[in-house]
């Protein structure tokens, strides 16, 4: 297990088109996610909402303008498995929370954590959107996180920031705060498993449950409790 725990940074709503998601969180939360921009390598693109306490919320959807790869060669799977029939299946009954993301902070370095245990941590994948850069572990067949089979969504993806600025630190003030993630699994021991290994139990609730695997955050807001799903 890693002697550094993880943080929260940020929730990821898939959606079939950014207005689509966009509308999803604005009509639960009572605000709009606006700004984000364009992730040319896995063409995609996306919209943010900043939340209380350094976190903020992410609106992602397949970007329709994005240039594809003139070689087959250089083209990869979009990530968050946005490129999978069964996601595509899901999302034509609306966006939903799918994900969620925990940064490693420094001095601790990603991409030799990942070298270290290539069998717990996907390969380290380079991403820009204008003055941001990081690193993202990213499944060579753009899958979510999955540990002895299970993951589906609620094992997080790890991300490290090179920029000096986290994105929370350039959105408006939405005066909304996360209250809790919580999460059901099938297998809910394989990825409690992993969950401590990485260091980030803390960060989300998990239960076993038979059906579909599941994320849930609650948000407290100017209007009370909120929950998107």
């Amino acid at each position: 297990m890693t002697a550094h725990s993880l943080r929260l940074d940020h929730l990821v709503i898939s959606a079939r088109t950014l207005d689509e998601g966009t509308q999803y969180v604005a009509d639960t939360l009572g605000v709009a996610p606006a700004g984000g921009g364009a992730h040319p390598l896995m063409r995609t693109h996306n919209r943010l909402l900043g939340l209380w306490g350094g976190v903020y919320l992410e609106v992602i959807a397949i970007d329709p303008q994005a240039a594809e790869p003139a070689d087959d060669a250089a083209r990869r799977p979009r990530l968050f498995a946005l490129d999978d029939p069964a996601t595509h299946a899901r999302l034509e009954q609306g966006p939903y929370l799918s994900h969620w993301v925990a940064r490693v902070e420094r001095p601790k370095q990603l991409v030799v954590w990942q070298t270290q245990y290539p069998q717990r941590i996907a390969p380290i994948v380079t991403m820009s959107r204008g003055e941001l850069s990081w690193g993202l572990s990213v499944p060579d067949d753009g899958a979510f996180p999955a540990w002895q089979g299970a993951g589906d969504g609620v094992l997080p993806s790890l991300i490290q920031w090179d920029s000096t600025r986290h994105p929370s630190a350039l959105l408006p003030e939405s005066g909304i705060s996360l209250k809790a993630l919580k999460a059901t699994h099938r297998d809910a021991d394989a990825v409690q498993a992993q969950l401590q290994w990485l260091g980030a139990t803390h960060l989300i609730q998990l239960q076993s449950a038979d059906d579909a695997a599941a994320l849930v955050a609650e948000f407290e807001t100017p209007d009370g409790l909120r929950t998107l799903k």
